[in-house]
């Protein structure tokens, strides 16, 4: 028996909304420890690597090791039905023949019916259940290295970086010093520049 529960329903939405364009069916392997991912994109040039530790959940139990093959876009969609504010309970059989999404308003007694839909201010419950697939996949080791220089800032504000320049180039080139990070493109219509200078608020939450 598998079952994970998430209140803060919401970090998976955006976790598989991260992943699901660069990986379209992967193995999910649940263990005593967390539920991981490991999976390449098509192309085989970018590795994504999924851990949720077991003790981020509010509730998480794994009786033994399985693996379960999902389509991360069916998962989406299924997902997608999903409050920001609901909380997610992820269930599998013992075999992992099957895996049930849960999705639950915080204030829930507990009590479930299953394809049962109320009005938008009534406490409601969805359950969706979808079949899994056989994926057949290895696992890659990741190298522990000792990287030249580590650079901490908000994913928002390195998505936006990234996207600016994609206007002007097809690729971006990234340097950095002890003063800060630099992103270079160029491209037919000209060059581009953008630069992070070191400062102390990375870490505020905004």
């Amino acid at each position: 028996m598998f079952e994970a529960r998430l209140i803060q329903g919401s970090l998976l939405k955006k976790v598989l909304e991260a992943i699901k364009d660069l990986v379209t069916d992967a193995n999910f392997d649940c263990s005593a420890t967390g539920f991981s991912l490991q999976a390449m994109d098509s192309s085989h040039v970018a590795l994504v690597a999924l851990l949720l530790r077991g003790e981020g959940f509010d509730h998480y139990r794994c009786d033994r090791n399985i693996s379960m093959g999902m389509n991360l876009n069916n998962m989406a969609k299924m997902l997608k039905c999903a409050g920001n504010d609901d909380i997610i309970t992820i269930k599998a059989d013992d075999e992992g023949n099957t895996v049930t999404f849960m999705f639950e308003s915080p204030n829930d007694e507990g009590n479930t019916v299953t394809f049962m839909f109320e009005s938008p201010n009534q406490d409601k419950i969805s359950d969706f259940e979808m079949k899994l697939m056989d994926i057949d996949s290895e696992h890659l080791g990741i190298p522990d290295t000792d990287y030249a220089s580590t650079v901490k800032m908000p994913s928002a504000e390195f998505a936006r970086i990234c996207r600016d320049l994609s206007t002007i180039g097809d690729t971006v080139g990234i340097s950095v010093t002890k003063d800060g990070i630099k992103f270079s493109t160029a491209g037919d219509i000209g060059n581009a520049n953008v630069t992070c200078r070191q400062n102390k608020t990375v870490d505020k939450v905004k």
